[in-house]
């Protein structure tokens, strides 16, 4: 680790970006900033950007993915409304950050995700917190054997459309956020499992990578 990270003051940093980034990008969910001001975003960094932790940027893992930016994570967990008994679905580990701010704030959280490595990383990183209310798997979702109901879910890369089999993963009345779209003007939302049909609120507007398997066809034209 380099001199300008060991010298960094992590603890400050973390609290101008609740309080010049997130809460002012309409998080208001007193739980939400609180977890977002506790769990050590630096943690999950890769070490060549830990500086960058805190800073407004997607900051990149590896096979191409990206970390949200932290305004997105805030939004992210706030559009799911979880109450502490809620178990939780992500799809995407990533870095494993966002698996720890949900860990914090529901009873239980399964997260999947496609890549081997990240998701070793990931429960690496979630051991040294002291994080016991997780189970990762390494699963792709769209192949994923799952009977089990969530009262939320977070899907944590972006999807042409949504896909038919996270619904129906959601119990009655449960959440999702999900990206949807196609770049440059991706939709972030709220999906509610309401009866008789899903209601979706929109968000914001954003841009993230693909969802592996999520992507949009590729059309041909003579």
């Amino acid at each position: 680790m380099s001199l300008a990270a060991d010298t960094f003051d992590y603890a400050r940093a973390r609290a101008l970006m609740v309080e010049q980034q997130v809460r002012p990008w309409d998080v208001l969910d007193e739980r939400v900033l609180d977890v977002i001001g506790s769990v050590p975003r630096e943690h999950f960094v890769p070490e060549s950007h830990r500086t960058l932790a805190y800073a407004d940027l997607a900051l990149p893992l590896p096979h191409g993915e990206r970390m949200f930016k932290p305004v997105v994570e805030g939004r992210a967990l706030q559009a799911l409304q979880l109450d502490a008994g809620d178990d939780v679905l992500e799809i995407g580990t990533g870095s494993g950050y966002l698996t720890a701010c949900l860990a914090r704030l529901a009873r239980e959280v399964v997260s999947l995700d496609i890549h081997a490595d990240l998701v070793d990383a990931a429960r690496a990183r979630l051991a040294a917190l002291r994080i016991g209310n997780v189970h990762l798997e390494h699963a792709d979702a769209f192949t994923w054997d799952n009977r089990r109901r969530f009262a939320a879910i977070l899907v944590g890369g972006a999807v042409d459309a949504i896909p038919s089999r996270f619904v129906e993963w959601l119990e009655p009345g449960g959440r999702m956020f999900v990206v949807r779209g196609r770049a440059p003007a991706m939709e972030a939302v709220q999906l509610r499992n309401d009866s008789p049909a899903s209601r979706i609120e929109s968000l914001f507007e954003t841009d993230l990578p693909y969802l592996m398997g999520a992507a949009p066809k590729p059309t041909f034209r003579l």
